[in-house]
């Protein structure tokens, strides 16, 4: 079932109002759980064969916890850890792993990779002791096949979730709780159906005007617009994603993780990723990278190195976050150039931070123009990373035949100094327009104008939804 679909749509306003019929009581843990075991059972591909391996997954996942919950729990760890990714591997069949060994026939992976996510969490605060309690099957099969989450995420951890669910046990939402929920479903519809639907189609543009014969400067633009457009494209897809998966958590009681924070104000590729799939990234940070470099810095406990081993831990991360996303080569590659940007980007903090002094990089950081640039600069290395995101071996090649090693040099040009004026220009807006108040308060956030934004947001959607000829575009991110 899409999310852009009208099928969707009912499925959820059905089960919100089911939901919150029911007494505040224990028995909506079990209502959400045959919620989410219905909207987990339209994905089937036509027999329950389909949901074995699925299902085999989940199964050892919840053993694993209890062997982690249990006595026997260090003895196993590692045990289960190398389990729990050896099967991801195996069900996502990636290329290094032989065909002989791989499942025949089709079976459902929707969500798989998020669904990791959250066993691999629970597996290690399991074994750390950090779990708040022994976990029953049903919290365990509601946080992992959470409806509003299954599909991309965001990525939030167990304890989160077991809060939101222990506190709506005991309320109801309020007229002004459901309000800011359907205004952030609002808000996230409008992204998907028509910002989102909007840069597909100049996107498409790009792609058809990208000509192997066309003079220097018109391939470049051409190429230009077929990539920023799809990054464009990937952040209202997927940030709009997020917000109408929040708002409608929002209904069940359940608090979901922020997962974007205007990514394109960033001034550096560290900061970028503390903002753009932050969720994802966050996980990374408090389960591969701060554990690698503690382990780094007990091996090797030099003053001198330190820095300098933070520079790897990030590569490493980073480099993962590249491999997660896809099977085949290319998205090692997609990993190489982020971990390329983050390492990168330290590194030349240090070095800055040696020749300037801490102070002396900090007032350059500030330098409007200093960070005009470096928003340019990332938004560049981003978006010329992410090809390996949207494209094969078959079209890069074919984008680069038809671009040219001339045409490419000039658009990484064009795009750095036209990113780097736009984004000025719309941080500067967006600084001057949340000036203008009224009676003290933001008019940009007053009540009024957000009512009046949602309306008109609410009617684009419908209009857009109706005279569209095909279907919304899929939530890209659906895919992993």
């Amino acid at each position: 079932m899409s999310i852009t679909s009208l099928n969707f749509v009912i499925f959820a306003l059905v089960s919100m109002l089911a939901y919150n019929l029911l007494p505040v009581t224990a028995l909506r843990r079990y209502a959400f759980l045959a919620i989410n075991l219905a909207f987990f059972s339209t994905f089937s591909m036509g027999t329950l064969a389909a949901f074995i391996p699925m299902t085999a997954f989940l199964a050892a996942g919840y053993l694993g916890i209890c062997v982690m919950q249990s006595r026997w729990g260090q003895k196993y760890f590692w045990q289960c850890m190398a389990l729990a990714i050896a099967s991801f591997f195996w069900l996502k069949k990636y290329t290094f792993v032989p065909d002989a060994l791989l499942i025949g026939g089709p079976y459902m992976t929707i969500g798989l990779s998020y669904i990791f996510f959250r066993v691999m969490q629970m597996l290690i605060d399991a074994g750390e002791k950090d779990l708040p309690e022994r976990v029953k099957p049903v919290d365990y099969l509601n946080f992992v096949l959470n409806f509003t989450t299954l599909i991309s995420g965001p990525i939030q951890r167990y304890q989160d979730f077991a809060q939101s669910q222990d506190e709506n046990r005991h309320r109801r939402m309020t007229l002004m709780q459901m309000g800011i929920a359907v205004e952030r479903i609002v808000v996230g519809a409008f992204k998907v159906l028509v910002m989102a639907t909007i840069m597909a189609g100049i996107q498409q543009l790009g792609m058809d005007a990208l000509l192997p014969d066309a003079a220097l400067p018109e391939r470049a633009a051409a190429g230009m617009v077929l990539v920023t457009a799809y990054t464009i494209y990937l952040y209202f897809n997927f940030s709009g994603y997020t917000d109408i998966v929040i708002g409608i958590a929002r209904f069940f009681g359940l608090v979901l993780p922020e997962n974007f924070n205007r990514p394109f104000s960033a001034t550096n590729f560290m900061d970028f990723w503390a903002r753009w799939h932050m969720t994802l990234s966050n996980w990374l940070k408090f389960y591969v990278y701060n554990p690698l470099l503690k382990n780094l810095l007990g091996r090797y406990p030099s003053q001198q190195i330190e820095p300098y081993l933070g520079v790897f831990a990030f590569f490493f991360t980073f480099f993962l976050i590249g491999l997660w996303h896809g099977q085949t080569a290319v998205f090692a590659l997609y990993g190489f150039f982020l971990g390329l940007g983050v390492s990168g980007n330290k590194l030349y903090q240090i070095a800055m931070i040696k020749k300037l002094g801490r102070k002396g990089y900090k007032a350059l950081a500030a330098n409007y123009w200093y960070q005009s640039l470096s928003r340019g600069m990332t938004f560049t290395w981003f978006t010329l990373s992410l090809i390996c995101f949207w494209a094969d071996w078959d079209q890069i090649t074919d984008y680069g035949d038809r671009l040219g090693w001339d045409a490419s040099a000039l658009l990484a040009v064009m795009l750095l100094i036209l990113s780097s004026l736009v984004l000025a220009i719309l941080e500067a807006g967006r600084e001057q327009a949340l000036k203008l108040s009224f009676r003290d308060t933001s008019i940009l956030l007053h009540r009024y104008t957000r009512t009046a934004w949602v309306t008109a947001m609410t009617v684009i959607s419908v209009a857009t939804i109706t005279l569209m000829s095909g279907p919304a575009p899929d939530i890209v991110y659906k895919n992993f």
